[in-house]
C-alpha cells in the first residue's frame, strides 16, 4: 500500500514539472511528508557553485583562475516544479537565491515570507521538512547564508521609498534572515514550550504564561516543573525542559547597550549615534519605567533616522540596533507596574509610541493618536474624556494586529491550507510584539473604567472581557460557532451566533455575529446587522480562541445601546430574557413592500438625467431614483447613466421558459403558492425553504440563458451611444441590481444583490444584464428578504448602468457621527481603488465632528485594491500604508458635501425624513464623485427595546476621577 502511495505521490509531481500544473494542497501535504522522512529533506545532492556560472562535485571546488564559489545543496526536481506551478517555495537556500527574485514584489513579496513562514515551522515542528534533513552536512552554509544577507540587504535598503512602504516587513525580516546581527530568541523559547506542552499537556498552563505575560521569574517555574513531574517526563521531555530553560535564561540576559556602537561604526559619526549613545550609558542603571521611556523615544527616532537615511548600510546598523532596543523594552515593560492612574496611562503612552517605532503602527496613525494618549499628567479627567482615552489606546492595539494580519494573513492562509500547523504563525508574530504588553496595558485601564462606569461587559468566564465591544444594540439565542478560520466556506444559519476572525462579504442570515476584524463598520453587512438589530459585537483575538471552549453550546448574546455585551449560557438566563424569545406571530416584525404605485408599463431604456427620487418603487429601485436626482443637485461630480426600468424585466418574464409548460413569471409565482400550501399543510419551514431554493435555482439559471428581445438590445445599443457618447462595447461600465425592495423605511437591502464591475464587451454587458435579473433569487438574497418582508414574491429589479469611474479611493458616508451617535457628527470609511469600504474591507475611517476636527478610528489594513482597467474586469494593485488614504482636502470637501446633501436633499426630493443618508463617493485626481445615495435605515425596535434599556447603563461622564488614584 505504501509503495502504490509513494509511485502516485511521484507520478502527481512528475506531471505538474511536465504541465506546471498547479498541484492540490492534498499532494503538497503528502510532499512534506516525504521530505520530513527525507535524510535530505526537499534537496537532491550537494555542488559547488563556481563565480563563472559552472557548477562541480562536491569534492572538486572551483578553481582559483576563476574565483571562489560557494557550496550548497541543490532543490530536488519536485521542489522546482512546485516553486513553477504553485509559487510555493520550500526550504530555500538563500545563497542560491537572486535577491530581487526573493524579495518578489509581483507576488507581495511571498517568497521572502514562505522564508520566514519555513523558519517558523521549523522551530515548532521538529525541523519540519528538514526533520532528518537538518542533518545533511553541507546542504546549507551559514556563513555563505550570512554573506548572503548582508548583501541583500544593502540591495533592498538602497531605496529610500521602498524602506518607507515596506518598513514593518524589512524590519521583522531581520529576526529571521541572517545577516551577522540577526536573533529570535523570543519566538525559539515560544516554539519551544509549544513543542513541550503538546508533548505533555500538564506543561500547558506554563505554555500559556510564557506565550501571554513572559516574565524572568518563569525560568524558575519551569525548573519547579520539571522537579515536580520529574518521575512522568521522559529523557526527551527532560532534553527539551532543559532547551527552553537555555533559551530563557538566553533571552533575559541584560543587553549591553553599550556594544550596540562598537558593532555599528558607520552609526557613530551620525546625529542618532549620540542618541544611541546615551541611550547606552543610562539604560544599565535605569528603572524598568525610565528605560521602557527612553527606549520608547529611541524606537520612534530610529525609526525617523532610519527613513531619512541614504547609506543603506547605516540603515541596516540601524535597524538591528532597533530591534535589539525592542528586545531591552519587551523584557522591562511587565517589571514596571503602575499603581495609580496616571501612570498607567503614562505606560500606555509610551507603549503606544513603541509599537509605531517598531512598524506596528505606522507614525501618521500614531500621530493621530498621540495627543490623546498625552494627557497623563492633568491632575484629573472626567470618566468621558478618560473613556476616550481607552477608546484610543484599544484602536491602537487593534491596528498593531491588523499590520501583522495585513502583511502575513494571504500567505499563511495559503501555507494553512497544506500545512495547518502555518495558522500560529501571526498568533505568533503578535505575542512577539511590544503590543502584547500595550494590550495588558489597555486592558488593566479598561477594567478600572468598567467599575468606575458600571459599563462592564459579562461574557462567560473568560479573561480580558474589556476588549469586547458592541457595534450595534440586540439580542439573540441560538447556538454559538466559534470559526477560528476562514468564514468563506461556512454554511451560516438565521438561528445561530457566529464568531469569525474576519465577517464574509455574504454573508447570509444569522441571529448574532462577533468579529476579530471589524472590517469596518458601513460595510454592507455591518449596516444590514444595524438595520435588522442583529447583535454584533468586535472582539480580540484571545477573546475569540477562549470562546472556543463553548462552541456549539445554546447561549443568550445581547449588546446594549452603550455597547456592553453579554453572553452567558442558556442554563443562566433570566425569566426576562427567556420571556424574549418566547413563540409569536413574525408577521408582526416583518415589513410590506409598497407595490401600488409600481409602473410596470415603462419598457423603454431611461436617461438617468430624467429619473429623480420620484420615481423610487415606480419606474427604478432607488439606485437609480436617488443617483439621478444627486445628477440634478450636483452635475459635475455624477457620471451619465441609463435605467433599465422594472417593466423591461416584467415584460422579458412573460416570455415562455425552457423545459417548463409557464413562463418565468408564472414558474415563480407557483412556487410561492405551493409553499403556502406546505405551510398550510404543516410542513416543517426547513422543508418549505429548501423547496423554495430548489425551485430558485432553477429559475436563476434559465434566467441567465433568457433571450432578450430584439427591441431591447436594439434600443439599448442606441441609447448607449446617445448617453456615453460610444458605441456598445466600447465603453466599461458598471451594471447595479436596483430592486423595489431596496432602501424601505425599515429595511436597507444594502449589498444583497448583484452589481457587475467594469464589463465592457457587448457580450459580457448582455450576460451582465440577465445575471443581475437573477441575482434577487439567490439563496443569500432571498433568505434575508424572506426572513423581514412580508411579501418578497415581489420582488422587482430594475438595473442601473453607468460608466466606470478608476478611482484612486472610494468609500461611504454616513451623514450621522456612528461612534458618537451624534446626529451632526460624519462617518466616513474609504479604502484605496474601487468599490472601497462597501464589502467589509478594512477601511480608513473617520469620525467627523460638527464641533471641529476629526477622529481616526481606525486606518486602512488591507494588502490589495481594486483597479478598473479600460479593457473591463478588475484589476489587483498592492496597497501600502504608510500615508493616509485621505488628505485634509478631502476630508474638507465631504464636510462641506454632508452640509449640501443635510439642507437641499429633502427639498429637491419633497421629502418630511429628517434622518442620516448612506452615500457611496470616490475620488479620481483629487475630483469627488458620487455613485450612490441612500436613506441611513437602524433598527428603531431595537434602539428603543425595553430589554436593551435595562442592560444600559447610566453613566454620567462627566463624572471626575483624579488620576492620582490607586488602581
Amino acid at each position: 500500500m505504501k509503495t502504490k502511495s509513494f509511485f502516485t505521490f511521484l507520478l502527481a509531481i512528475s506531471t505538474a514539472s511536465i504541465c506546471a500544473q498547479a498541484l492540490s494542497n492534498e499532494a503538497i501535504t503528502t510532499q512534506i511528508s516525504t521530505y520530513k522522512n527525507d535524510i535530505r529533506g526537499p534537496y537532491k545532492d550537494i555542488r559547488w557553485f563556481c563565480t563563472d556560472g559552472s557548477i562541480r562535485q562536491p569534492k572538486d571546488p572551483c578553481p582559483e583562475n576563476i574565483g571562489p564559489g560557494v557550496q550548497h545543496a541543490r532543490y530536488k526536481d519536485a521542489i522546482i516544479a512546485l516553486g513553477k506551478s504553485n509559487h510555493i517555495y520550500l526550504g530555500q537556500i538563500l545563497a542560491y537565491t537572486e535577491a530581487k527574485e526573493f524579495w518578489d514584489t509581483e507576488n507581495n513579496h511571498s517568497r521572502l515570507k514562505q522564508y520566514q513562514l519555513d523558519k517558523y515551522l521549523r522551530t515548532i515542528d521538529e525541523g519540519w521538512i528538514l526533520q532528518k534533513g537538518q542533518f545533511y552536512r553541507g546542504s546549507i552554509q551559514s556563513e555563505d547564508e550570512q554573506a548572503w544577507g548582508i548583501e541583500f540587504y544593502k540591495w533592498l535598503l538602497a531605496d529610500k521609498e521602498r524602506v518607507a512602504k515596506n518598513y514593518f516587513l524589512i524590519r521583522q525580516s531581520l529576526k529571521d534572515i541572517p545577516h551577522a546581527g540577526d536573533d529570535n530568541t523570543s519566538q525559539l523559547m515560544r516554539s519551544q514550550s509549544k513543542v513541550i506542552s503538546d508533548a505533555f499537556e500538564p506543561f500547558m498552563d506554563l505554555r500559556v504564561k510564557i506565550h501571554s505575560q513572559p516574565e524572568y521569574v518563569d525560568i524558575q517555574k519551569v525548573k519547579d516543573f520539571k522537579q515536580k513531574n520529574a518521575a512522568k517526563l521522559t529523557t526527551s521531555l527532560n532534553k527539551q525542559l532543559d532547551a527552553l530553560v537555555s533559551t530563557m535564561q538566553e533571552f533575559y540576559k541584560p543587553i549591553d547597550a553599550t556594544a550596540f556602537l562598537e558593532n555599528a561604526s558607520l552609526v557613530r559619526k551620525t546625529s542618532i549615534g549620540e542618541k544611541i549613545a546615551a541611550y547606552a550609558t543610562t539604560s544599565a542603571t535605569d528603572s524598568p519605567k525610565s528605560i521602557l521611556i527612553n527606549s520608547s523615544d529611541l524606537l520612534l527616532e530610529l525609526r525617523t533616522a532610519i527613513l531619512n537615511e541614504t547609506n543603506p548600510e547605516i540603515k541596516l546598523q540601524l535597524l538591528d540596533i532597533s530591534l535589539k532596543v525592542e528586545a531591552i523594552l519587551f523584557k522591562n515593560a511587565p517589571k514596571w507596574e503602575p499603581t495609580t492612574i496616571n501612570t498607567l496611562l503614562e505606560k500606555i503612552c509610551y507603549l503606544g509610541m513603541a509599537t509605531a517605532g517598531a512598524g506596528y503602527t505606522e507614525t501618521w496613525e500614531w500621530e493621530q493618536l498621540m495627543g490623546p494618549l498625552s494627557k497623563y499628567e492633568a491632575e484629573k479627567m472626567t470618566l468621558g474624556e478618560l473613556t476616550a482615552v481607552l477608546e484610543n489606546a484599544r484602536r491602537e492595539v487593534e491596528w498593531s494586529a491588523a499590520m501583522v494580519k495585513a502583511t502575513y494573513q494571504d500567505i499563511v492562509t495559503e501555507y494553512t491550507s497544506f500545512e495547518p500547523k502555518a495558522y500560529g504563525f501571526i498568533d505568533d508574530k503578535i505575542r512577539g510584539s511590544i503590543a502584547l504588553y500595550l494590550g495588558k496595558a489597555v486592558g488593566d485601564l479598561g477594567d478600572f473604567i468598567a467599575k468606575e462606569s458600571s459599563l462592564s461587559n459579562k461574557v462567560l468566564n473568560i479573561q480580558n472581557q474589556s476588549t469586547f465591544r458592541g457595534l450595534n444594540p440586540g439580542y439573540a439565542y441560538g447556538e454559538l460557532v466559534v470559526v477560528d478560520g476562514s468564514p468563506d466556506e461556512i454554511e451560516v444559519a438565521s438561528d445561530k451566533i457566529y464568531i469569525f476572525q474576519r465577517p464574509p462579504a455574504d454573508l447570509k442570515p444569522v441571529a448574532g455575529i462577533g468579529t476579530v476584524a471589524e472590517g469596518n463598520m458601513v460595510s454592507h453587512v455591518q449596516l444590514l446587522a444595524r438595520n435588522l438589530g442583529i447583535p454584533n459585537t468586535a472582539l480580540s483575538d484571545e477573546n475569540l480562541k477562549d470562546l472556543l471552549a463553548y462552541n456549539g453550546q445554546k447561549v443568550f448574546f445581547a449588546v446594549s445601546n452603550k455597547g456592553n455585551v453579554i453572553l452567558k449560557l442558556e442554563k443562566d438566563m433570566s425569566a426576562d430574557e427567556l420571556a424574549l424569545f418566547m413563540k409569536k406571530e413574525r408577521k408582526e416584525e416583518k415589513i410590506a413592500v409598497p407595490v401600488a404605485n409600481i409602473r410596470l408599463d415603462e419598457t423603454a431604456i431611461l436617461n438617468m438625467r430624467n429619473v429623480d427620487a420620484e420615481d423610487s418603487g415606480k419606474l427604478c429601485g432607488p439606485k437609480a431614483a436617488n443617483l439621478g436626482q444627486l445628477k440634478k443637485m450636483f452635475p459635475d461630480n455624477v457620471v451619465e447613466g441609463l435605467v433599465i426600468p422594472f417593466g423591461i424585466f416584467r415584460e422579458h418574464m412573460d416570455q415562455a421558459m425552457p423545459g417548463q409548460a409557464v413562463s418565468y413569471w408564472k414558474f415563480l409565482n407557483n412556487m410561492f403558492a405551493e409553499a403556502d400550501k406546505m405551510r398550510a399543510n404543516n410542513s416543517i419551514e426547513k422543508e418549505v425553504e429548501n423547496y423554495q431554493l430548489i425551485q430558485l435555482e432553477t429559475l436563476r439559471a434559465a434566467i441567465k440563458i433568457m433571450p432578450l428581445k430584439d427591441s431591447f438590445t436594439s434600443s439599448l445599443e442606441k441609447e448607449f451611444a446617445t448617453v456615453f457618447g460610444k458605441d456598445l462595447g466600447a465603453v466599461p461600465v458598471f451594471l447595479r441590481s436596483d430592486t423595489n425592495m431596496e432602501d424601505l423605511k425599515d429595511f436597507t437591502g444594502a449589498g444583497l444583490n448583484l452589481t457587475i464591475f467594469n464589463a465592457v464587451a457587448k457580450e459580457k454587458i448582455i450576460a451582465g444584464i440577465k445575471d443581475v435579473w437573477a441575482s434577487p433569487y439567490t439563496e443569500r438574497s432571498f433568505k434575508w428578504r424572506q426572513k423581514y418582508l412580508l411579501n418578497p414574491e415581489n420582488v422587482f429589479p430594475s438595473i442601473l448602468v453607468i460608466p466606470s469611474v478608476d478611482v484612486d479611493y472610494s468609500g461611504v458616508l454616513i451623514t450621522k457621527g456612528l461612534s458618537s451617535g451624534n446626529e451632526k457628527d460624519l462617518t466616513i470609511a474609504f479604502s484605496r481603488g474601487a468599490g472601497g469600504a462597501v464589502d467589509g474591507q478594512s477601511a480608513e475611517t473617520y469620525l467627523i465632528k460638527n464641533s471641529g476636527g476629526y477622529e481616526l478610528l481606525a486606518p486602512a489594513r488591507e494588502a490589495y485594491h481594486n483597479t478598473l482597467p479600460v479593457t473591463g474586469g478588475t484589476g489587483k494593485k498592492l496597497a501600502t500604508f504608510e500615508k493616509s488614504v485621505l488628505n485634509e482636502q478631502n476630508i474638507e470637501e465631504i464636510r462641506a458635501l454632508s452640509e449640501t446633501i443635510r439642507k437641499r436633499m429633502p427639498l429637491e426630493t419633497k421629502s418630511d425624513y429628517e434622518g442620516a443618508y448612506d452615500v457611496e463617493l470616490g475620488f479620481k485626481d483629487q475630483k469627488l464623485w458620487l455613485f450612490q445615495i441612500r436613506p441611513f435605515v437602524e433598527n428603531k425596535k431595537a434602539l428603543s427595546s425595553a430589554y436593551l434599556e435595562s442592560i444600559t447603563p447610566k453613566i454620567n461622564t462627566n463624572k471626575e476621577i483624579v488620576l492620582f488614584t490607586k488602581l
